[in-house]
């Protein structure tokens, strides 16, 4: 790469370092705060707070460097645009292509990243995070119960009496459980229980009950029924697993289905990098080369707009794969057809107007 396309680079580069560390920090701390409003320290712990924000983190950045790049694109050319730099640089022999070409120099290698953490690292994110939400929600969460107390659920009608609890490994002795159901009401009495952790295949939050009776009422039956047991594994239903099975589910997974959901999620993960490289050429053509006329604060609130529209377009797109409304074919990939196709009349049409030769 020679000099003057060095230079650009770093003009891009440069702010695209700033900005991701940014809007990394302004996400963890949003997390931080909705975490902590929800109590999940109390549940969870700090350690497990902590961890819970970085794997949100992680699952974000797939939308945090697109926009990243963006933003530094726009700001590290209208620099140069504003200081005349762009005139200086066209006046020595480069062209407008080499220009775009030398933002696809930074664009191409963000956008491999991107894709890495979209098809990889985000599953992964995700399985984990939902172990950790998994406990922060489960009701018969062993952390969040506190020796000689009653828990009730009005949503479910369940109500948990520990008489006594382990400091050392949480474990609870003595275990009053009872919770109503539509035709039937249910009391579980157990002499022990321990916290289950799951794992990313299971993922349903579970404990072990030991040496204890399952007393089931129902209304119909004139007869009670009474089981002992010695072990049990007690699950917890949970919706909140099923929405997160596709977004845990590895990327060899999501090929060999055939279900809309799974392959707009497919489709979704692989697009991010022609994602970010479409937004680094949708950011070039914010530049202006006539500083006499800057108009810095309009070129950012129509970028922010366009932005929005650009996102909520991707959305739509995947949704419509979902619900089965378009096919596998096209997909998703007929809005960056469509968005690159614009782009190159676009650049058609004005390219002398982008860059044209000084007088």
């Amino acid at each position: 790469m020679k000099l003057i396309e060095r230079y650009i680079a770093r003009e891009i580069s440069l702010p695209f370092m700033v900005v991701i560390l940014i809007l990394i920090g302004l996400f963890a701390s949003f997390s931080s705060a909705r975490l902590l409003a929800g109590a999940v320290t109390e549940t969870l712990g700090i350690a497990a707070l902590l961890k819970l924000v970085f794997l949100k983190t992680l699952i974000a950045l797939e939308v945090l460097i697109p926009i990243a790049l963006y933003i530094s694109v726009i700001i590290g050319l209208g620099r140069l645009n504003k200081d005349q730099e762009l005139n200086v640089i066209r006046s020595v022999g480069v062209s407008g292509t080499r220009i775009v070409l030398t933002v696809l120099t930074v664009a191409i290698p963000v956008g491999i990243a991107s894709g890495m953490l979209s098809s990889y690292v985000r599953p992964w994110a995700y399985a984990e995070s939902y172990i950790l939400d998994a406990q922060a929600e489960a009701e018969l969460n062993t952390n969040r119960f506190q020796a000689g107390r009653f828990y009730g659920s009005e949503k479910t009608g369940r109500v948990v009496y520990v008489r006594s609890k382990s400091d050392v490994d949480q474990g609870m002795q003595n275990i009053f459980h009872y919770i109503k159901k539509p035709d039937s009401s249910e009391i579980v009495i157990a002499r022990q229980a321990r916290q289950i952790q799951p794992t990313a295949e299971e993922l349903r939050p579970h404990i072990q009950l030991s040496e204890g009776v399952i007393y089931q009422l129902t209304n119909a039956a004139s007869i009670d029924e009474v089981i002992q047991f010695e072990n049990m594994i007690y699950f917890i239903d949970n919706d909140f697993v099923l929405n997160y099975r596709r977004k845990a589910a590895a990327t060899r997974t999501l090929w060999e289905s055939d279900q809309p959901r799974d392959i707009a999620e497919l489709q979704w993960r692989i697009s991010r990098p022609l994602a970010t490289i479409l937004l680094a050429l949708i950011a070039v053509t914010f530049i202006r080369t006539t500083p006499r006329h800057d108009k810095t604060d309009r070129t950012y609130l129509i970028a922010a707009l366009i932005f929005a529209a650009y996102y909520n377009l991707t959305g739509l797109a995947k949704t419509w794969v979902e619900q089965g409304v378009v096919g596998s074919m096209p997909g998703v990939w007929w809005l960056y057809l469509l968005m690159f196709v614009v782009l190159g009349i676009y650049a058609l049409i004005s390219k002398r107007r982008r860059f044209p030769r000084p007088s």
